[in-house]
């Protein structure tokens, strides 16, 4: 068989940092993980190609080749996933479609030959003994959370390593808390599910082997589901692995903010490499935390949990929304404060969208308040919002282009830099794409864009700090390039 896997392009987002790429000749964030795990899962003697539409075209002649396309999709990929689909049935070329766009929408992919739905653990293996019986079905449902011991390590020599700026690698999938908008518990399950230790390095050693030295998310919802497990197995293992290989890698993950309640997972995490955290902080309205079920971020200090992670070695990337029942007009400026004081340089502020699958998609369907369908981005929402949908608009507006403007933004990072306390043991070096990345920073940021005198100001006070923190306002400084240039062409579709 020859098959084809084909990653549909994403379109540019605060998430997809595409301009910031180009400082680094890179051509995309983050590999397809996924459908680089399905393709392990694959007979061994099939012929495979992957095609990631993020970093390569797709030809009509790769379509030709195959026998089946194999089409991994998340939502936000909604509209090239439709063009790949039509590109097939035009050619008469088989499809299957699976990932979370396929499992949440399926309706709208019924023209998709097959449809493996949920996880491919457990589709994989039917859709396979179906083609061997000649009794393949339209759609393969969810039959059951499959245990991840032995999920085999993605088939990374499939990919061009060079386009990619971060690798991925999943421990865990589930989620123990179940906030209101947030899909993770209906597509994998409330109980955290991980890999075992020896699996994980297995799939350290394999993109150690082909030369990575940069960083590695971990892709987990939630990193710290299963505490006890992973500070007691996963976090040595890891800090081992690290001293073993002279820590060739940072990692990145997501965790909530329970995180900061627990001084030795912090000290276990920054240990083993951990040097950024996404925790979605949301809001700090009280009400609206209450409102989304957010338990885990309700009556605490939030500003003192960011600074205590950032002190133990991680910069905390946050997550925020409004647009919640809740929100009072006073929400905008609040949050506004907020980011500034914590010190959250990567703060990412969407309005609330009710996708398929989640409690709020379920109470909006009751209340009648369902607009369309979700598609991934967050720059406007699919339902009725009990706040004026102008007045909300417009104060998402200020938020993002305030907290992005360049003097707020140059302030935020020194806020950050004079809390945070570095743990990297990286024995990374500096190399020439670095240099090139802080020319061109210094030709786009300090010469041809505003907030010219902010940048160098920046980039003089981060010297006298020390060369770590220098190479960080450098990063950070291109980031903020990145989110502006999003800002040019902010829809509320």
């Amino acid at each position: 068989m020859n098959i084809l896997l084909v990653y549909p392009e994403h379109p540019v987002t605060f998430w997809s940092f595409k301009h910031a790429l180009k400082f680094v000749n890179k051509k995309s964030n983050l590999p397809p993980l996924g459908i680089l795990t399905v393709a392990s899962m694959l007979p061994k003697e099939w012929n495979l190609k992957l095609v990631d539409m993020n970093v390569a075209s797709l030809k009509d002649k790769d379509l030709s080749w195959a026998d089946f396309v194999f089409i991994s999709a998340m939502n936000i990929q909604k509209e090239s996933t439709r063009k790949v689909v039509d590109r097939c049935k035009a050619l008469g070329v088989k499809t299957v479609g699976g990932g979370p766009l396929f499992t949440t929408d399926f309706d709208s992919f019924d023209d998709v030959d097959h449809l493996l739905l949920y996880e491919g653990e457990v589709t994989i293996p039917q859709f396979l003994e179906d083609l061997e019986n000649d009794t393949l079905k339209h759609r393969y449902d969810f039959a059951e959370y499959p245990c991840l011991t032995r999920t085999p390590a993605p088939k990374w020599e499939l990919l061009n390593l060079r386009k990619y700026a971060l690798l991925s690698l999943q421990y865990s999938r589930g989620c123990p808390f179940h906030c209101e908008f947030c899909n993770v518990v209906s597509l994998f399950g409330h109980k955290p599910r991980t890999k075992t230790v020896p699996q994980m390095i297995n799939e350290l050693d394999a993109i150690y082997n082909m030369g990575w030295r940069e960083s590695v998310f971990f892709v987990d919802d939630n990193f710290i589901g299963n505490k006890q497990k992973l500070k007691e197995e996963m976090l040595p293992a890891l800090i081992a692995w690290q001293h073993e290989k002279k820590h060739p890698f940072t990692f990145f993950t997501e965790a909530s903010i329970n995180i900061a309640d627990d001084e030795d997972l912090m000290d276990l995490m920054a240990g083993a490499g951990f040097d950024c955290v996404f925790v979605g902080i949301e809001t700090v309205d009280e009400d609206s935390l209450a409102e989304c079920g957010k338990v885990q971020n309700t009556k605490r200090d939030l500003v003192e949990n960011v600074k205590r992670i950032q002190r133990h070695g991680m910069q905390v990337q946050g997550g925020f929304i409004l647009g919640f029942d809740s929100d009072k007009p006073s929400v905008f400026e609040n949050m506004t404060a907020f980011i500034q004081n914590s010190g959250i340089v990567t703060a990412m502020v969407g309005m609330l969208n009710a996708p398929t699958g989640t409690k709020l998609f379920d109470r909006m369907k009751r209340e009648g308040r369902l607009l369309k369908e979700f598609i991934g981005t967050n720059t406007g929402v699919n339902f009725v919002t009990k706040m004026d949908i102008d007045e909300l608009v417009a104060g998402y507006h200020n938020v993002v282009r305030s907290i992005y403007a360049p003097k707020n933004y140059y302030v935020r990072i020194k806020t950050f830099l004079e809390n945070y306390s570095s743990k990297a043991q990286s024995s990374s070096k500096l190399s020439f794409a670095s240099i090139r990345a802080l020319f061109r920073a210094c030709f786009h940021l300090g010469i041809v864009s505003k907030g010219r005198r902010e940048y160098w100001e920046l980039l003089k006070w981060a010297r006298a700090k020390g060369k770590a923190e220098f190479a960080m306002a450098v990063k950070f400084s291109i980031y903020g390039y990145h989110f502006r240039k999003c800002l040019d062409g902010l829809s509320t579709k």
